[in-house]
């Protein structure tokens, strides 16, 4: 999400004047877009500004200014402490805000600016169309938040506290965005929220749920892909399991974080699910669609968690059988409930506790990528890969899977048989001619949807 915040700011800075820099030596404005999600995230925002002030300094000296500003949920979480660490930053926002960057700029010049305040207006009835800037790393693949803000308040996080309450887009406005994004060359559009299967925005009269809103965007000519991330348990409801059985274009691969396999300490987390009960979605998920790859979160060292309920998490791991997995020690947040609870579990216990439980990870993660040796994915390829004549793509289920072909593949779907499988990704044969590719001419499918759209 915070990938396609930036690149929203990008627009409007663009709209106002602005172009993007490769280096930092020699700029006019650098802002820092953060995560508060885990301690160490936050940390990394201090070492970095520490670093560009450098730079600060080096051209005040030319008499230049430079300006510095910070977004995200840093900035929404530590608001006038984060002047306090780093009185150099010129403007400190929330993630709510950044639709006023141009006139929280222009106050920025006088004074140090603290923009923290929840709006009443939603930001995205105030950005401008999304313009040629990329919306991730590729082009190909674009990000598109439909829903943002949580009210389910796990004890361990601090989301609700930086990004508010739920709040879903209009269904019109997300289907706009995504026909600008497929005219500008996107073939798979992930869907983005904190919360995002709690999605139920607006349609005229009606409200439509996440499944409506996936068999809506499906019928759109040119979209080839869909996926969606990420998801809570809870929210997880019959229509939208059935999705991923009749919805061709919605990928084989969800992310549905766990945190634990302690029915005691997903009660502490207030995860408002147990261990059975995420065991039975897996079940429902599996019979909507057998080949889904499965992805999630883990959170060990949770305040009182015990060598006992650290191995129902190993157990819960290996039954399930993760295609990938992230996995992270306890990071107090402050103000979250679980940062004041004692018996907080001892560093070392928490990293004995991660080392096992990804190394149960690893070995499912490897086991799934070994099952695609010898099968022919369909992967569509987003971007050169590091050796000449060499393309990176997705394979259905999320591996990158890189082949010997040229350029002109990229933002196409194309059969490659399987060969290798490594820890991260996948290695096959194509079976296209690369004599007889012919450059995919994006503004000819821009006609097109923009056609269909009228």
């Amino acid at each position: 999400m915070n990938v396609y915040d930036s690149a929203r700011m990008a627009d409007i800075l663009t709209a106002n004047g602005y172009a993007a820099a490769e280096t930092p030596e020699d700029v006019d404005l650098v802002i820092l877009n953060t995560c508060h999600i885990r301690e160490k995230a936050a940390e990394k925002l201090y070492s970095e500004l520490g670093r560009l002030n450098r730079f600060k300094q080096a051209r005040r000296r030319k008499g230049k200014n430079m300006v510095f500003a910070v977004g995200g949920c840093v900035g929404q979480a530590e608001g006038k402490e984060l002047l306090c660490r780093a009185p150099f930053v010129d403007l400190v926002m929330g993630p709510q805000n950044y639709h006023r960057l141009p006139q929280l700029l222009c106050r920025a010049e006088t004074e140090a600016v603290v923009e923290i305040e929840f709006p009443a207006e939603s930001k995205f009835d105030h950005l401008p169309e999304s313009s040629s800037n990329d919306t991730s790393e590729t082009g190909v693949s674009a990000f598109l938040t439909i829903q943002e803000g949580c009210d389910r308040f796990c004890t361990f996080c601090v989301v609700p506290y930086t990004r508010g309450a739920e709040y879903s887009r209009a269904v019109g406005d997300i289907e706009g965005e995504a026909r600008r994004l497929i005219c500008q060359g996107a073939r798979e559009i992930t869907l983005l929220g904190q919360n995002v299967n709690a999605y139920h925005g607006s349609d005229g009269d009606k409200e439509l749920s996440l499944a409506n809103l996936i068999h809506r965007l499906a019928e759109i000519e040119g979209l080839e892909r869909l996926r969606y991330t990420t998801s809570h348990p809870r929210d997880l409801s019959e229509d939208l399991i059935a999705a991923h059985g009749d919805v061709a274009k919605l990928m084989p691969s969800l992310h549905l974080p766990v945190q634990s396999g302690s029915d005691r300490i997903l009660k502490a987390m207030n995860r408002q699910h147990t261990a059975k009960d995420y065991c039975r979605l897996v079940n429902e998920l599996r019979a909507a669609r057998p080949d889904i790859a499965l992805s999630s979160d883990f959170i060990v060292g949770f305040p009182g968690e015990s060598d006992s309920e650290f191995e129902e998490t190993l157990a819960l791991a290996e039954k399930i059988d993760y295609a990938q997995a992230y996995s992270f020690k306890y990071s107090p947040r402050p103000g979250t409930p679980a940062a004041e609870t004692d018996y907080q579990v001892p560093e070392d216990i928490k990293s004995a506790r991660l080392a096992a439980l990804q190394s149960v990870l690893a070995r499912s993660q490897s086991d799934f990528n070994a099952t695609m040796i010898g099968r022919t994915l369909p992967v569509l390829f987003e971007k050169p890969g590091r050796h000449a004549n060499q393309m990176l793509g997705r394979s259905p289920y999320g591996q990158w899977v890189h082949t010997d072909l040229s350029a002109d593949v990229r933002g196409r779907i194309a059969d490659v048989f399987i060969t290798r499988a490594h820890t991260n990704s996948l290695a096959g044969q194509s079976a296209i001619d690369p004599n007889a590719l012919t450059p995919l001419n994006v503004s000819q499918a821009a006609v097109m949807v923009k056609g269909q759209s009228a």
